[in-house]
C-alpha cells in the first residue's frame, strides 16, 4: 500500500517550496516591524482591531507573519519596515560564535536556518553576518553524534536541534544503521544515497547535452 503523503523538502536559501509543510509552518513565524504607511483593512488580520474594515495607522508597531511581510515589503513604496528578531541580532551571534554547540536552537526557533535565510529578503545592514550562521560549527558535532549513537537514546540531543539539523541527524543515523545491517549480513549490498544518485544523473545529463 502506497503512502498517501510523500514528504516534500523545504526550499533552499531565500526560496520557499510551497508544497513543503516545513516551509508552510516556517512562513507563519512572526517578524517585528512598523507600518510606514496606513494599512487598510489589515487590523483584524494582525490582531489589532475587531472589525474587518479597521485600518492600521502609520507608525504602528507590528508583529507580522513572514508570508505577509514578504508580500507587503516594497523597498520603493515603504509600506512596512521589518526589524531583526532578537535571536539574529549581534548579541546572540556573539553567543553562537563563542560556543555554537551548546545553543538550544529548537527552543529559539524550530526553523532557525530556514527563517534566517528568509530574512535576507529584507534590506538590513547585518545581512552578511546573518548569512554566516552557526551551521558549519554545529554540523561536525551533529554528524559525529549520529555516527556514534547506535541503538542509543538520542532524544536529549535531538531536542536541541532545529528542523534542518534533525533531518541531517536522521540521515546520519540511517547511514549508520544500513552499514551495521550490511556488516551483519542482513543486507545484500550497500547502495549509494539518493543525493549521490541524483548528482550522478545530473552530471550524465550535462554530458549528454
Amino acid at each position: 500500500m502506497s503512502d498517501s503523503y510523500f514528504p516534500v523538502g523545504p526550499g533552499l536559501g531565500m526560496e520557499e517550496n510551497f508544497l513543503s509543510l516545513d516551509d508552510i509552518l516556517m512562513s507563519q513565524e512572526k517578524l517585528p516591524g512598523r507600518a510606514e504607511s496606513a494599512l487598510p483593512r489589515l487590523a483584524v488580520l494582525l490582531g489589532q482591531g475587531a472589525g474587518s474594515a479597521e485600518s492600521i495607522p502609520e507608525g504602528s508597531k507590528l508583529e507580522i507573519p513572514l508570508w505577509l511581510a514578504k508580500g507587503l515589503h516594497d523597498s520603493k513604496r515603504r509600506i512596512i519596515s521589518v526589524e531583526l528578531p532578537k535571536i539574529y541580532k549581534e548579541a546572540w551571534r556573539t553567543v553562537f560564535s563563542a560556543d555554537a554547540n551548546v545553543v538550544d536552537l529548537h527552543k529559539m526557533g524550530p526553523y532557525y536556518y530556514g527563517f534566517g535565510s528568509q530574512l535576507l529578503n529584507f534590506e538590513n545592514p547585518e545581512n552578511p553576518e546573518i548569512a554566516q550562521t552557526t551551521f558549519i560549527a554545529r554540523f561536525r558535532r551533529i554528524m559525529d553524534s549520529s555516527q556514534n549513537a547506535y541503538n542509543e537514546d538520542t532524544s536529549a540531543l535531538v531536542a536541541r536541534l532545529d528542523e534542518l539539523e534533525r533531518a541531517l541527524f536522521q540521515v546520519g543515523q540511517k547511514g549508520l544503521n544500513d552499514f551495521q545491517c550490511w556488516e551483519k549480513g542482513q543486507a545484500s549490498q550497500i547502495t549509494a544515497s539518493s543525493l549521490v544518485q541524483n548528482y550522478g544523473k545530473r552530471k550524465l545529463a550535462e554530458v549528454d547535452a
